[in-house]
């Protein structure tokens, strides 16, 4: 059983940064595609990035591309989710995914461990 841990969430103004990290507890990370989706007060969660194995490809959401950046340290088990120009409409809950087979989706149903979520609030 992978566990996922985030950090990095907090309370920023519009136009800020932020850095989310993801932390899995097992070296069979570097064998998983990892994701990052997001769910709002009342919406529906929602696909943001999605990076495969060895961070050769990358997905984004049309809403974050140009803003939001993935990453990922297999050496370190950690995914990493840079996002920059921060707006109002970022305020969510944000979950990082683990799918076993190696390339990311943005189908949330394929993904087979998940994170306890942690909040970023944009203010106006």
């Amino acid at each position: 059983q992978v566990q996922l841990v985030e950090s990095g969430g907090g309370l920023v103004q519009a136009g800020g940064s932020l850095r989310l990290s993801c932390a899995a507890s097992e070296r069979t990370f570097s064998s998983y595609a990892m994701g990052w989706f997001r769910q709002a007060a009342g919406k529906e969660r929602e696909f943001v990035v999605a990076i495969n194995w060895n961070g050769g490809s990358t997905s984004y959401a049309n809403s974050v591309k140009g803003r939001f950046t993935i990453s990922r340290d297999n050496a370190k088990n950690t995914v990493y989710l840079q996002m920059n120009n921060l707006k109002p409409e970022d305020t969510a809950v944000y979950y990082c995914a683990a799918k076993i087979s190696g390339y990311g989706t943005s189908r949330w149903s394929e993904y087979n461990y998940w994170g306890q979520g942690t909040q970023v609030t944009v203010s106006s």
